[in-house]
């Protein structure tokens, strides 16, 4: 069932990276237009899950503004305590946004050839991907309603499910980056799937 498919869809997108960083590395650059063609492909497919999340937020905000009298006519429903905005989410925010930062100082290392800094960042960057992970596991295990209170629980842990896969979705992306880099198949010169990684984690 759900594990089978989630194997599938692991196993796919291995075997993918595997091809488009042999066929950018090992086989020769990709071509001018091959390159366009990727860089438009990671565009839509970012496009695509904004329209994603607007929808996720749609729901969290129809339900917040507009309390039904099965809510008890308040957000969040009666019994239900919300988390304080300025302890965990809020160090996530800003470990997020801090990594963005050292992962576009590690864009710009690697574009002026300075492979030490580079990794440097790089390493700050994905360091900062799994404190923000484990901080996210640790809200989920503190919190003080579940999944099934009602739209409250339910948008929460749907809204911040669906953004903590693709921070690990893009964790994994960002390591294949670090890798090729390590391996001298990113450059100053050739570094598409680096930027690639960049644009996705920055949407994430």
């Amino acid at each position: 069932g759900v594990a089978l498919g989630f194997i599938s869809v692991v196993g796919v997108i291995s075997l993918w990276f595997r091809d488009v960083s042999a066929e950018g590395a090992l086989g020769g650059y990709h071509t001018f237009d091959v390159q366009r063609s990727l860089n438009i492909g990671v565009v839509l497919f970012i496009v695509s899950e904004i329209f994603f999340f607007v929808s996720i937020f749609w729901a969290y905000f129809h339900s917040a503004l507009s309390p039904t009298v099965e809510l008890g006519s308040q957000w969040p429903a009666p019994g239900v305590e919300p988390l304080n905005a300025f302890e965990i989410p809020l160090l996530n925010t800003i470990l997020l946004l801090t990594s963005a930062s050292s992962l576009t100082y590690a864009h710009h290392a690697l574009i002026n050839g300075n492979r030490k800094s580079c990794l440097i960042g790089f390493i700050v960057t994905l360091a900062l991907a799994v404190t923000f992970t484990g901080f996210q596991a640790l809200e989920y295990i503190e919190a003080p309603f579940t999944l099934s209170d009602g739209a409250f629980g339910s948008t929460f842990f749907f809204s911040t499910g669906f953004h903590g896969i693709h921070v690990i979705i893009g964790t994994l992306f960002l390591t294949v980056a670090l890798a090729r880099i390590i391996s001298y198949q990113l450059t100053d010169h050739h570094h598409l799937g680096f930027e690639a990684a960049a644009l996705y984690w920055h949407f994430v």
